[in-house]
């Protein structure tokens, strides 16, 4: 295996496993929203906000790992 080879390995491997635990927990986190704003109508606002909040740190452990997979391609 040439270095090239497992550099693109390492670079796919992290970008995986970096969007794997993002995308579960945006989506447990839209999922337990919905059932909140079912259960509470009026609370909607409070929760809409707290759920976008959430979503943009797991989205951030995205672009980390997304950083990360290209520093190891490029380096």
């Amino acid at each position: 295996m040439s270095e090239a080879s497992v550099k693109l390995l390492a670079t796919a491997i992290a970008i995986a496993v970096g969007a794997f635990g993002p995308a579960i927990a945006i989506g447990l986190l839209a999922g337990k929203a919905m059932e909140a704003i079912g259960r509470n109508p009026e609370a909607e606002g409070k929760i809409r906000t707290t759920m976008i909040l959430a979503i943009a740190f797991a989205e951030a452990i995205a672009i980390y790992a997304l950083v990360v997979s290209l520093i190891i391609k490029f380096a």
